[in-house]
């Protein structure tokens, strides 16, 4: 993921995609420098399971999906509620996870992301081997790495106002000038630690709601295991 910006160049400058395949300005609008939020229905939902960082932090961590848009599987409300409650058990099973801040990576489609290592508790692999089991009809293929913790940070949607400023004054590429800011911010808050201590089973009515705070139903589970 750290080779994507320098393999594929800075993509969001010319408006491109997420990484799930959706066009950027499907989800946003950009105008007089403010960013808005575009809602777009999801049918079906997605109905997706994210570790919650504590409420200082107030950000999921992507973890397995019931259903996604690229491959959707369709569920009555029974079907739902069957499947929180098995996420519900596989909370109760896995115990809190103690976190720190591994580095902060920028993707080519902007994507500003903070990767997490596991100092204590339940391994990602696991918790996403449960989740698999608990989960039958759930997507073969699911949207991220099983052993990767990660957040998204912040998107970026375009260049920095002063960027043709900053090329003619460095005299250096596109490229170096992001990786230099992304270095300066890892110096600033690289080994921050955090602890999770929620897993959500989230209804997401519009695409990508979690991200773009749209329509959404929500279960919160405390992770129930001892950690004596």
């Amino acid at each position: 993921m750290a080779k994507d910006l320098e393999e594929n160049g800075a993509v969001f400058i010319k408006h491109g995609e997420t990484s799930q395949s959706i066009s950027l300005s499907d989800l946003f609008t950009l105008k007089d420098e403010t960013v808005t939020p575009v809602l777009k229905s999801a049918d079906p939902p997605v109905r997706a399971n994210v570790l919650y960082l504590s409420t200082q932090y107030s950000v999921p961590i992507s973890m397995f999906h019931a259903s996604h848009h690229i491959a959707p599987v369709p569920a009555t409300e029974t079907e739902i509620e069957a499947e929180a409650n098995a996420v519900k058990a596989v909370a109760e099973s896995i115990c809190p996870l103690h976190i720190v801040l591994d580095r902060v990576v920028l993707t080519s489609t902007g994507v500003l992301l903070g990767c997490w290592q596991v100092v204590s508790g339940s391994d990602p692999v696991t918790i996403r081997a449960k989740l698999k089991a608990a989960l039958p009809r759930a997507p073969q293929k699911q949207l991220y790495n099983e052993a990767m913790l990660h957040t998204s940070l912040a998107r970026l949607l375009g260049p920095p106002n002063k960027l043709p400023e900053l090329l003619e004054e460095s005299k250096i590429s596109e490229l170096q000038i992001f990786q230099d800011l992304v270095n300066r911010l890892n110096n600033q808050i690289r080994g921050l630690k955090a602890t999770v201590s929620e897993l959500w089973y989230v209804e997401e009515y519009d695409l990508l709601a979690l991200a773009v705070n749209g329509n959404m139903k929500t279960r919160k589970f405390k992770l129930g295991c001892s950690e004596a």
